[in-house]
């Protein structure tokens, strides 16, 4: 069984920056994809970036240009840098492996707001 662990949620002002970061128990080069998902209330969880064990990386439409996805598979370690959060960004991030199998963490509340 893979543990994921995801950190650097909090709150923020709009326009402000975040780095997320997601340790695995396992080697994230064991996995064909990892990557970042968000939940807001009341709505459904969403991608929000994903890179694959080649290093492609894939985007959201709401979130391209402001957010990077990133890879240390030496550290087993999945990044992700928003900047320009907006309000609309507020959500609980989580963390996913997928393939073989499928994992997520328990999530890191993201809270962008004056």
């Amino acid at each position: 069984q893979v543990q994921l662990a995801e950190s650097g949620g909090g709150l923020v002002q709009p326009g402000g920056s975040l780095r997320l970061s997601c340790v695995t128990s396992g080697s994230i080069t064991n996995f064909y994809s990892v990557g970042w998902y968000r939940q807001a209330p009341g709505k459904q969880r969403e991608m929000v970036a994903t890179i694959t064990r080649g290093g492609t990386s894939n985007y959201a439409d709401s979130v391209k240009g402001r957010v990077t996805i990133s890879r240390d598979n030496a550290k087993n370690t999945v990044l992700l840098q928003m900047n320009g959060l907006k309000p609309e960004d507020t959500a609980v991030y989580y963390c996913r492996c997928l393939l073989p199998g499928d994992y997520w963490g328990h999530g890191t509340q993201v809270t962008v707001s004056s």
